[in-house]
């Protein structure tokens, strides 16, 4: 029972943010001014405060274990490819091919995981080595597809590969983690007296991420479109919460992995489609219609499903 609330509270509050985002869009308190603006703030700015306090603040050094760091990184490698060679091969309307990939392996790992993994152990565990492992890599192939498969072919192919590439190096989300991990590998505290300051700063700003996020998604939500789009929503919802948990559970079990290394691996195969997948999709020419509806409904979603793994997992005496 405590799990189920557990679950519902991790995602219930943030479907209402997102419903109360349509709302205030509907009446008009939105605007798509302030969507646009918030875009570039969350992606540029807030995102990338949030990831670098997260892994500033994460003893790393103590926690490092590589079979469960290299899982982590093959996983992730593995399941981008794999949707993104099968939906390059079944979807018919290629103009959603990069914003189905993305929300279709890509979780919110760095907003969710440290706090289900707290939630149920009382500390971060191994949440985040898995950040650190699976995240860049998130961004890494979804700023390749996206640049891939955007939607403006205007640019030659090799004006393409380099731009694709330049939008890996200055990627604000990748940015934020290289710029955490010195401080995590190094054992500097931010939170001590000397960083008071800046520290209180980079927390206040990481707060507006989530929140400003949520809201925009909403706002951007265009239900007459995305209803048009409900199998594609439904495919790639299935895929994020119920296919890639259920092939992958199976080698994690096998490898030995228990407790808040499983709880941290549930988080990187199985939590909702992040935000981020819509400011990505927007921001960088792909269907982002598409992506709010997936974001909306695997949150919806993911209520039942995560509730499902986790009494799964504990059923089985595994964490």
């Amino acid at each position: 029972m405590n799990n189920f609330i557990f679950s519902l509270n991790a995602t219930i509050p943030i479907f209402i943010l997102i419903v109360l985002g349509w709302f205030l869009m509907k009446l008009g308190i939105l605007t798509k001014g302030f969507n646009a603006a918030a875009d570039k703030y969350v992606f540029k700015v807030a995102l990338p405060v949030l990831l670098f306090h997260d892994i500033a603040t994460a003893d790393i050094r103590s926690e490092f274990d590589p079979r469960f760091f290299f899982f982590c990184m093959i996983s992730t490698t593995i399941m981008f490819l794999g949707v993104w060679g099968l939906t390059s091969i079944f979807m018919k309307d290629k103009t959603m091919v990069g914003a189905f990939v993305q929300a279709s392996a890509r979780g919110s790992a760095a907003v969710l995981g440290i706090a289900f993994v707290n939630n149920i152990y009382g500390s971060s565990g191994m949440a985040p080595m898995m950040i650190v492992a699976a995240v860049p890599l998130y961004n890494i192939f979804s700023v390749i597809i996206l640049s891939v498969c955007s939607n403006d072919k205007n640019a030659d192919r090799g004006h393409q590969i380099r731009t694709t590439f330049l939008n890996v190096l200055k990627n604000p989300i990748i940015i934020g983690i290289v710029a955490g991990l010195p401080f995590s590998l190094l054992g500097i505290d931010i939170t001590g007296d000397a960083f008071t300051i800046p520290y209180n700063a980079i927390t206040n700003i990481a707060n507006t991420a989530t929140p400003i996020a949520l809201l925009v998604v909403g706002a951007g939500f265009e239900g007459r479109k995305a209803i048009k789009k409900i199998k594609p929503t439904m495919a790639a919802t299935f895929i994020k919460l119920v296919a890639l948990p259920a092939i992958f559970f199976p080698f994690a079990v096998a490898m030995g992995f228990r407790g808040s290394e499983l709880v941290a691996i549930l988080v990187m195969l199985g939590s909702p489609t992040t935000v981020t997948c819509y400011i990505m999709a927007k921001n960088m020419g792909n269907d982002e219609v598409l992506s709010s509806s997936i974001v909306v409904t695997a949150t919806l979603l993911s209520s039942i499903t995560l509730t499902f793994w986790v009494f799964l997992l504990r059923s089985l005496n595994l964490i």
